[in-house]
């Protein structure tokens, strides 16, 4: 019998070797950002004369790969199932699609779809025992290997090793190549004044042993910032950032009042920078799982005194969020925003919190607004926003009537903007 070095090098293969075995019309499936198998998408592309109809299907692209040319698109057409900066003008212009989706049912949809022909990401190098570590990222990853016909593996030393349900054993790869290439970095945001005044305003009422669950971006950090002083918390979030370390830093963080895995930070994958990815690597406290699992509102809701924060780009007077678009215009997707929402609300004790600066383009535009822009897609519902948060303070919309939730939309909206909204709500019969 061979051993798994043997195996291994048995497998280990050139770039352009491995992505040979994608075929016309296959349909691939790759991880979030830091996951992304690099080297091999440039190799894939490398072969585009040979191929037709290949479909790439992922969530928060992080490179701007060569398929982000339109002359790509018959060749390597772009399925975003959450689009990240690298891939956005690519979507928005029709050279590529986007698929609706909120994170937790990603891993259900792929295994309903009953087709994936080949899965590529990028895995931390092999341990003793012959198992390839998924890293940065659980997320969807299982499901879609789960299907998988072919799996190419891109082994990188620069990947942290994670906890988790987040391993592959070589007899379950086809390829592997390897690089040495640095890991996707998210350098963390400088907080704005504005952010964070939004940022105090939660974290006031964030208590002692809550389980957090925060976004990406100024206000998270700020929110971060105010609860270096508070005991207790714990973590089971989608994403992990920065932020959450420095809590874990600072012993503000350490899960001892978790109703469900007591000690331990949970996530689904990791965005940010080197000091993070270190602070992840062989810790035994982090546990990477799959999203259908960390984004489960029901799991969600098992955690005490639950707070989910995430930002939006504009809220009506009902108290709808559109986090995904400008108007019509694509911009990110659901996300696991409305996974954490729900999560709160069915935490018996939980918090939601959807925050915004009150304003845009200089103080010219409310963010707070009568009726959301026509086209703008509604990625938190009315039923499901708890509070909501700009600089001037903190709405409670949950368990509201329309009038209460109109009235007090309008008094943490931009003063320049308030009289405007009374009208309008005025008009609407809302107050």
């Amino acid at each position: 019998m061979l051993s798994v070095q043997e195996v291994y090098r048995q497998k280990l293969v050139s770039p352009e070797q491995a992505v040979k075995i994608i075929n016309s019309g296959d349909i691939i499936w790759m991880p979030l950002a830091g996951t992304e198998a690099n080297i091999l998408c440039k190799a894939l592309c490398d072969r585009k004369d040979e191929l037709e109809g290949v479909v790439m299907r992922q969530m928060l692209q992080g490179r701007k790969q060569p398929y982000f040319d339109p002359a790509f698109a018959p060749h390597i057409f772009i399925d975003s199932w959450f689009t990240g900066g690298a891939g956005r003008k690519h979507i928005q212009e029709g050279h590529g699609t986007f698929t609706a989706n909120t994170f937790n049912e990603v891993p259900r949809l792929i295994r309903q779809s009953g087709r994936v022909d080949a899965v590529m990401f990028t895995a931390a190098p092999m341990d003793e025992h012959g198992y390839l570590n998924f890293g940065l990222g659980c997320d969807y990853t299982p499901a879609a290997l789960e299907l998988a016909r072919k799996v190419i593996v891109e082994v990188n030393p620069n990947m942290p090793r994670t906890g988790g349900s987040n391993n592959i054993h070589i007899s379950k790869v086809d390829y592997v190549v390897e690089c040495n290439e640095p890991i996707i970095e998210l350098p963390v945001a400088p907080i704005t004044e504005l952010e964070e005044k939004i940022g105090a305003h939660v974290a006031e009422l964030i208590e002692d042993g809550s389980t957090l669950q925060v976004g990406v971006g100024g206000v998270p950090n700020a929110v971060c910032k105010f609860l270096e002083h508070k005991k207790d918390l714990g973590v089971h979030t989608e994403m992990v950032v920065d932020g959450l370390m420095g809590l874990v830093e600072s012993g503000a963080v350490n899960g001892s009042k978790k109703s469900i895995h007591k000690g331990k930070f949970i996530g689904t994958f990791a965005l940010g920078t080197k000091k993070l990815y270190n602070f992840m690597n062989n810790n035994p406290s982090i546990e990477m799982l799959p999203v259908d699992y960390t984004n489960n509102p029901y799991i969600i809701g098992q955690n005490s005194k639950m707070v989910s924060i995430n930002a939006t780009v504009e809220v009506d007077l009902f108290g709808q969020c559109c986090s995904e678009s400008i108007g019509t215009v694509h911009w990110s997707g659901s996300g696991g925003q409305l996974d954490y929402a729900r999560g709160a609300n069915v935490c018996p004790d939980g918090k939601g919190f959807i925050t915004l600066n009150s304003t845009a383009k200089g103080g010219t535009i409310s963010k707070i607004v009568p009726t959301l822009t026509p086209g703008a897609l509604v990625t938190t519902g009315k039923n499901d926003v708890d509070h909501v948060v700009t600089e001037y303070g903190v709405a409670k919309l949950r368990g509201k009537s329309m009038r209460e939730r109109a009235l007090a939309l309008i008094n943490i909206a931009h003063p320049d903007f308030r009289d405007e909204l009374r009208h309008a709500a005025k008009k609407m019969n809302l107050i």
